[in-house]
């Protein structure tokens, strides 16, 4: 990875991670992001010229709204994280940071799923897993509805599943 990759910079922060995901469902304005967000208006901005920066976001509606323009921004789909083998522990790491947030608010009155894993497994077996992963991910994300949304519930999702290289051998 090249240390000037905007894409993978901007990506590497957690609140930017949150934001991708806040506007999958639809679009968002800085003022909305930062309610959402509980951060200032000017840093929900800045976060969102960063990400609109390097094609993440798209400008979806211009309105008028008291006196002003208002601008809502939207998520672009179709550009998975999951095929940047360069960025990987730069997305580690935000990714586990939002996996800290997002567990601290956990409903401890509903059932989850928690798997942590390293295994040896066929080719065969891995391109299967992996297709059937992005495809839950691909539901949830179409799933999706604005913040808030009544008759929704929040839930948390952070998956990083990737074949893993041979370490070398052990030598007795």
């Amino acid at each position: 990875m090249t240390e000037a990759d905007p894409t993978l910079k901007a990506l590497a922060h957690p609140v930017r991670l949150r934001m991708l995901t806040l506007m999958w469902p639809g679009p968002m304005s800085a003022a909305e992001l930062a309610r959402e967000l509980d951060i200032s208006h000017a840093l929900a901005s800045q976060h969102l010229r960063r990400l609109d920066a390097v094609g993440l976001v798209e400008l979806a509606e211009e309105r008028t709204r008291r006196g002003g323009r208002e601008r809502r921004y939207r998520t672009v789909h179709g550009s998975p994280l999951s095929d940047r083998h360069d960025g990987a522990p730069l997305l580690a790491a935000a990714l586990a940071h939002t996996l800290q947030e997002r567990a601290a608010l956990r409903d401890q009155s509903s059932k989850g799923v928690t798997i942590d894993a390293e295994l040896w497994v066929e080719p065969e077996v891995w391109e299967e897993t992996r297709r059937r992963l992005a495809h839950i991910g691909a539901e949830l994300h179409d799933a999706a509805r604005p913040p808030r949304s009544p008759g929704t519930v929040p839930v948390g999702i952070s998956l990083m599943a990737f074949r893993m290289q041979a370490p070398p051998p052990t030598h007795s």
